[in-house]
Parts: structure tokens; sequence; C-alpha cells
């Protein structure tokens, strides 16, 4: 068994590494997009990240902590709905080293989920609408959902107050982080609406095919590095895992992705003639997203099976959002993250040994994505009306670095045609 300080410098020395999830993230967003948006794409990451830090640290970190500010009971039962603490991170130097590390740790997941409905806007998401956005999520929407699961808040307390299981468990962010980035994926789409020619009045929808598969598998092997630093610290920060358990973590995080990725690669093979590169990165991602919140709590051959179900599931759902649904997502955002974040929750709760804990699994994802995909649609909705989400019909035709920056990441090449729009 660690000693707290020991145990306290581990996800210290972890923490320092997740920003690579980040970096890896950014790079398969960009890589998945078109030439003449990457330099935008990837300053937008950037400035994504710092806005929802500011954001997070500012005000989110109030209503994350857990202590409530907004609680009440009901049946004799309390429900702890909202944290409080002073903005600005004015107590943290007072604060206990476990309070701080959480802190750390929500900082980061704050940017994580704001990066992620970036990646569904690519080629036409402006850079001022993704640091709103941002900025947002960080401030109000991610804190108030990290308070119900990590805070002591109503959805962590499902077994204390209720018998199910050990409460809702998520301990690197499968729902907290992924499935609110999806939604916010989702918002974005829907709101934004595809890009210009992807889907033509007549036949079948235009291929946009990645510009760079270099970025987007590079962007895979960076981010699976911060994919095990966030389990690992989420593991020993909210289920206080031992030594013993946190050697499985990370061999469940690879697991998972590993399997994702071999199922991916067969199913493209078997469909298309030969391996996808990036419908494999995506399966690849699903299969690490899906880990967040199983790896710490189920055996390595279920993280395997997980894994390889996702992975099959993700071309397809790529496939159908695209064709049956006319969603434009260049990043495979809503399949990687909502879905796969999801399914990594529901599978928490199979394969976990408290009675009761798949009712608990069940119950925080209803709560998740009944409250907060409508909440986060009707905020973006709003926000579109003082900050346009989606760029002028000619910033689209010459490219985000254009129009935006200026300049192009490529000067050295022709990267722009004239197209005709329909």
């Amino acid at each position: 068994m660690m000693t707290p300080p020991l145990s306290a410098a581990i996800v210290f020395a972890l923490l320092l590494l997740a920003p690579l999830a980040l970096a890896g993230l950014a790079l398969v967003n960009a890589g998945l997009g078109r030439s003449r948006s990457a330099a935008q794409s990837l300053l937008g990451s950037l400035a994504i990240m710092a806005a929802a830090f500011i954001a997070f640290a500012g005000v989110g970190a109030c209503f994350a902590g857990p202590d409530g500010a907004l609680s009440f009971n009901l049946a004799g039962k309390s429900w702890n709905w909202l944290g409080t603490a002073p903005v600005l991170l004015l107590h943290l130097a007072r604060s206990p080293i476990e309070s701080q590390l959480g802190v750390l740790f929500e900082c980061l997941a704050a940017a994580l989920v704001s990066i992620i409905p970036w990646g569904a806007g690519a080629d036409r998401l402006r850079l001022a609408a993704g640091w709103a956005i941002a900025a947002l999520m960080g401030a109000l929407g991610f804190p108030v959902l990290a308070h119900w699961v990590w805070g002591a808040g109503w959805i962590g307390q499902l077994g204390a107050n209720f018998g199910l299981g050990a409460g809702f468990l998520d301990p690197a962010g499968g729902a907290t982080v992924h499935v609110l980035g999806g939604a916010g994926a989702l918002a974005v789409v829907w709101i934004a609406g595809p890009r210009r020619g992807k889907f033509p009045k007549e036949g079948l929808a235009t291929a946009m095919p990645a510009h760079n598969a270099t970025f987007v598998l590079a962007g895979c092997m960076i981010a699976v590095v911060g994919w095990l630093a966030f389990n690992c610290a989420g593991a020993l920060l909210w289920l206080h895992a031992d030594l013993n358990g946190l050697v499985i973590t990370a061999l469940n995080t690879l697991l998972a992705a590993a399997g994702a990725l071999g199922a991916t690669l067969v199913v493209t093979w078997i469909r298309f003639g030969k391996p996808d590169a990036s419908l494999c990165a995506n399966g690849w991602l699903a299969g690490l997203v899906t880990s967040s919140a199983s790896a710490a709590l189920i055996p390595p051959a279920a993280a395997l099976f997980t894994g390889v179900v996702m992975g099959i599931a993700t071309p397809l759902l790529v496939e159908f959002l695209e064709l049956a649904l006319s969603i434009d997502d260049p990043a495979g955002a809503i399949s990687v993250h909502f879905a796969g974040g999801l399914w990594g929750v529901f599978v928490a709760g199979v394969f976990a040994p408290q009675k009761g804990q798949l009712l608990a699994q069940l119950a925080g994802m209803a709560a998740v994505v009944g409250v907060f995909l409508p909440t986060v649609y009707f905020a973006f909705k709003l926000l579109d009306r003082f900050i346009p989400l989606r760029v002028d019909p000619d910033g689209e035709r010459i490219g985000m670095d254009l129009h935006e920056l200026g300049g192009g990441a490529y000067p050295e090449f022709v990267i722009h045609r004239d197209e005709s729009y329909r």
C-alpha cells in the first residue's frame, strides 16, 4: 500500500504527462481536416487549451469542488448539486495536496473537453467561436458535471443514498470528459452545419479525405501517453487505487486501444479492400476513450473485449452518421468520444463486482445525456447569436488559414483551387 506522499508524487508526475493527450488530439484534428485549415486548427487547439485553463481556474474550480453550495434533502437523502469555493483559486494554497491535485486534474480535463468540439467543426468553425466554447465549457459546463461525479455530487452518491454499487464510477472521465465533449461536438455540427460541398443535392456525400495521415497517426501515438497518465492519475485520485491497481489500469488502457485498432483495421480491410488510415486512427482513439471509465475497474480480458467491440462499431458509426444522417464530423468526434465514452461507462458497470453497479452507471449515463446534451445545444445556440460559430462562405472557400491567420500552413505549396459549392 503506497503512503500518501508517494501516491501524491506519482499523481503529480502523471499529470505532467497528461497534456500529451491534448497534443495528440490536436494533431489528429489538424490532420483529419483540410490542408488550407491546418494552421488555424493547431492554433485553435492551443487557444482553446488556454481559454479552458483560464476559465476553469478563474471560475469553474469553485463549482467543481467537493463542498456543496446547492444541496437539498429529498426522501431523507442529501442531493448535492453544485460546489463552492473562492474564485481565482484563492483557496488552493491552503488546501490539502489531494485537493490541489484534483484541481490540476480537472483543469487539464476541462481543456480536453473543450478541444473535442473543435475537431468536429473543422474547416468552418471560427477561432473566436472555439475560444468562446472553451470558456463556456471550462467555466460552467464541465465543472458542474465534475462536481456531480468527482466532487461528492449526487451522481457519485448513488451508492450511499440508494445502495447502487459504489455510486457512479468514472475515474478518468468517460462520461465527465468524453461524453460531454461529444455532446458539444454534436451541438457544433448541428448548429454550424456541414462543410460546403460535403452533401451535394444530387448523389452521395463528397469524400473529403484527411490531408495529412502522418499527423493523424503520430497524434495517436502521442495521445496514448497522455491517456495512460489520465487513467492512472484518475484511478489514484478518485478510486484510491494501490500500485497493483495502477499496473492493471495501464495494461487495460493499452489493451482497449489495441483491440479497437485491430478490429477497425480488419473491418476497413474487409469493406474497402485495404485498411483505412483515418478510420483506424478513429478506432484507436475510440479504444482509448472506452478505457477512460473502465480501465481501472475491469479485468484485462474485458478491456480487450471492450476495445474490439468499439473498434468494430466506430467505422460503422462514422459511415452511418455521414450517409444516413448527413452529419459532417471530420474528426469523428461523435463516434469516438460520445459513443465511446458511453460504451466505456456501460462496460464498467457490467464487469464491476459490486451489486447494483450497472444500475448506477445507467443512471449516470441517463443524467449526463439527458441533462447536458440539450443544455449544451441551447447554450451553443445562444452563443451563436452573439459569436457566430461558422465562418462566412468566402472564408471557407479560401481556407481558414488565409481567412483567419493571413497565411497558410504550407506556403511553399499550392493547396487551394477554386471549387463550386452547391
